[in-house]
């Protein structure tokens, strides 16, 4: 017994002095930061599968349920495997090498560069490219409530995997990689362009390339199940803590006022379109209630590392409002069948949020005050002006490349299914597989 206590301090020694390396690199790594971040990644992904599919699996009609479960998961496989590949390399680069402003280096394709003990900053590089990656993943599968019920699965999975590559990854490095709206100072804490913005429009240009499902506007297509939306909601809900906090890539101060403002966002939200139907339709519905949270949760996104607690009451309240008013707009005047309302809430929610972010950003609104201009920066108006800039650009050159996107790959292999197909279903058509069987 004896022996062996004299033989721990020995062994201990001999490993510190045979693997120094090892032992700094640990040192130099966070263990709650590191903790933290394990967390949030799991709770992105937890958004998608299974939160953003059952949400969007209870808004379908009967017929169409597994098809849109099954792209949500085929697209987690499929944008995983090309952020592995070059996904990542695209939007950041290689650590330690300066960025351009358009597009990351090709110095991580395959992740040839992402050592086991790599570090960015005090957390593992390895799960910094976790993390990167469920947004990658959340961001086109989002899209699939424009096209859903009608468009071709083969089409819809060569489509994302292009814009992917195409769209999001530039997107992403101009905001978060070293690009030229980051140097600008864009505050963007958590996607407001980068993926809310970007899957919006993309989703717009889908329904308008796509055109209404067959009997839009004169058949009623109400959700098959609610129960599963509102569980998928809740999903969200909490997974969204992830997505916001996270993006904080600490366990500190900044990670903590980000979740809270995105729950205040979020409750305002619910209750803002619940109250919006309950005036002018006389009662408040279940569906309106989780489509206000989700429009509260996209709307504090960009400014989640930026505002305060009174601020994110503000912004989940007007988000509410903007998003109901703007999904009555898109279906009901300009009759454009975004399947799941994907751009009024999302896209117009981004929208928002990321203007507001420098608006009350400002250190100087008393009760409503925020962290602080970027650098350089002075003023309320000089923020708005970079955010502005960057809402723009992204909106623009998110359209443009999704369109001709979109015109390829129809002239390719077709975007949509036939008529007699859509009658039938996605379901069995596309999969040979019903939703239910009882």
């Amino acid at each position: 017994m004896m022996r062996s206590v004299l033989r721990f301090p020995f062994v201990f020694f001999l490993f510190l002095f045979l693997f120094p390396a090892h032992a700094a690199m640990a040192a130099d790594t966070s263990g709650a930061n590191t903790a933290w971040m394990l967390t949030a990644t799991a709770l992105v992904l937890f958004m998608t599968l299974p939160g953003l599919s059952l949400f969007y699996g209870g808004l379908v009609r009967v017929r169409n349920v597994l098809s849109v479960l099954m792209q949500c998961f085929a697209l987690t496989a499929l944008m995983s495997l090309l952020w592995f590949v070059a996904g990542y390399s695209l939007a950041f680069g290689s650590s330690g090498v300066e960025q351009g402003p358009w597009i990351g280096d090709l110095g991580n394709l395959f992740l040839a560069g992402i050592a086991m003990d790599g570090n960015a900053g005090d957390i593992p590089e390895s799960l910094f490219v976790m993390f990167q990656m469920t947004f990658a993943v959340i961001t086109p599968a989002l899209i699939v409530g424009a096209f859903a019920e009608r468009i071709r699965f083969s089409a819809m999975l060569l489509f994302s995997a292009a814009w992917m590559l195409l769209v999001y990854a530039p997107v992403c490095h101009w905001v978060w990689g070293g690009g030229w709206l980051g140097a600008m100072g864009l505050q963007d804490f958590a996607g407001g362009t980068v993926v809310h913005i970007t899957a919006a429009v993309a989703a717009l240009v889908a329904a308008l390339m796509l055109g209404p499902r067959r009997g839009f506007g004169s058949v009623a297509m109400p959700p098959h199940n609610l129960t599963m939306t509102v569980t998928g909601a809740g999903m969200l809900w909490v997974g969204w803590f992830g997505f916001n906090a996270g993006s904080a890539v600490a366990a500190d101060n900044s990670a903590a006022m980000a979740m809270l403002v995105t729950h205040l966002s979020a409750a305002c939200g619910s209750l803002a379109w619940m109250t919006m139907e309950w005036i002018r339709h006389g009662k408040p519905s279940v569906l309106g209630i989780v489509t206000g949270m989700v429009a509260g949760l996209g709307t504090i996104t960009p400014a989640s590392g930026s505002v305060g607690p009174a601020a994110a009451v503000v912004i989940g309240l007007t988000a509410g409002v903007v998003c109901y008013y703007a999904t009555i707009t898109l279906k009901n005047r300009l009759k454009i069948d975004d399947s799941l309302d994907v751009f009024p809430v999302h896209g117009v929610g981004g929208i928002l949020g990321t203007l507001l972010a420098g608006v009350f950003c400002s250190p100087n609104l008393g009760l409503f005050s925020g962290n602080g201009f970027s650098d350089g920066i002075s003023s309320i108006g000089g923020q708005l002006a970079v955010q502005a800039t960057g809402v723009v650009a992204t909106f623009a050159y998110t359209a443009i490349v999704s369109y001709l996107l979109f015109k390829l790959v129809d002239r390719l292999i077709g975007l949509r299914v036939d008529a007699e197909q859509e009658t039938v279903g996605l379901d069995l058509v596309l999969h040979d597989e019903r939703g239910y069987d009882l």
